[in-house]
């Protein structure tokens, strides 16, 4: 893929919020800081958010390092991994997730999205159910950007950019995510049909087309805050997620 140049608009929102970090004859670049809010033992803390990349190349030409990003698919150098519960090989019936890494989310708790709730509630359910797997893709990071690009589309969305619009106008595509190897694991791991949690019709549509039996999909909405309800609605309207009646916001 070429190199994207940044849109200017983008670029004079970041600018200021990235700095180099010298390391002898390499760079750290810092962007931030970033409004979180995070769920901390029920309370609603507000934190500010740094993310920071390793880069052989040390310049103060911010606009160059950010149109490098958008080809040099840094999500890749992560790994991924499955969690397993009960009789998933033989059970009649097992659910499912292919869990997107939300580094935000998962680890911090952060509000912005609803990834912490949906990994946590899918291996609620899972084992509720008696069998089924939790895949947990670390290249999936902000749809597949990347970290250090999601810390900057997160820059941009505090400044009235939807999802979408900030990964696109880092040069990025809306969603650069990828099933194929979790599929290839879960079809050794299990041949008999399976149930998906999701929203995303295009996680459900890369099952059937790689011919793995899908006995169904069941919808996982929740945790709606007034720090996500812009988040979720995007979803629907821009990344075409099904709603599940009466439980995703602005009904």
């Amino acid at each position: 893929m070429a190199d994207v140049k940044v849109e200017s608009k983008a670029f004079a929102l970041l600018k200021d919020k990235i700095q180099l970090i010298k390391k002898q004859d390499q760079a750290i670049y810092l962007v931030g800081p970033i409004q979180l809010p995070v769920n901390l033992y029920g309370e609603t803390v507000v934190f500010q958010w740094y993310s920071w990349l390793n880069y052989d190349e040390v310049t103060e030409d911010y606009e160059k390092i950010i149109d490098h990003l958008a080809s040099a698919n840094l999500a890749e150098y992560q790994q991924s991994s499955v969690l397993v519960y009960g009789d998933f090989k033989e059970a009649d019936d097992a659910l499912i997730r292919l869990h997107s890494i939300c580094h935000t989310g998962d680890i911090f708790g952060s509000k912005r999205c609803d990834c912490g709730f949906q990994l946590k509630e899918s291996m609620k359910r899972i084992k509720e159910h008696g069998a089924g797997a939790l895949f947990y893709l670390a290249n999936h990071e902000g749809r597949g950007i990347g970290l250090f690009s999601k810390a900057m589309a997160y820059v941009l969305q505090e400044n009235g950019f939807d999802t979408v619009e900030a990964n696109e106008s880092l040069g990025f595509d809306n969603d650069l995510r990828n099933y194929d190897d979790a599929i290839t694991v879960l079809k050794n791991l299990r041949t008999k049909p399976v149930t998906l949690i999701t929203n995303n019709p295009e996680k459900l549509e890369a099952l059937r087309n790689s011919g793995m039996h899908v006995a169904g999909r069941t919808a996982l909405w929740g945790d709606v805050s007034e720090y996500n309800q812009k988040y979720l609605k995007t979803k629907i309207e821009k990344s075409g997620h099904m709603k599940a009646e009466g439980t995703c916001p602005n009904d």
